[in-house]
């Protein structure tokens, strides 16, 4: 049986079956939550939120990640100290298939397009 102390960490996540379309569509439809998506799926592994340098407050960014989460669209562990997100491509290309990759494509082009 694990301890209170040990579970108190453990973050909610959907479960697979749980992700809905729009949902992961709202979570994606804010400039500072697809920044986060975007820096994720460029490195391709998990980033501590510490690594996200977003122009906004630490309320607002542990909001942001706290969207991104429970849409199903990235997960977040504790390891020591440190809360640690990273995508959750599997799921989302099982569930929505091209749909995050198109997203991606859309947000690097408009990226080039308006300079941000």
């Amino acid at each position: 049986m694990t301890s209170p102390a040990v579970s108190s960490r453990d973050l909610p996540h959907p479960a697979r079956e749980e992700v809905r379309l729009e949902a992961v569509l709202h979570a994606l439809s804010d400039p500072m939550r697809l920044r986060i998506v975007r820096e994720l799926a460029a490195v391709g592994d998990e980033l501590s939120c510490s690594r996200f340098d977003l122009p906004v407050t630490k309320s607002t960014t542990t909001h942001h990640f706290r969207v991104l989460r429970e849409a199903g669209v990235i997960r977040q562990v504790y390891r020591g100290t440190a809360k640690m997100n990273g995508l959750r491509r599997d799921d989302l290309d099982d569930l929505f298939p091209g749909l995050l990759d198109a997203l991606l494509d859309a947000a690097a082009r408009q990226a080039v397009r308006v300079g941000g």
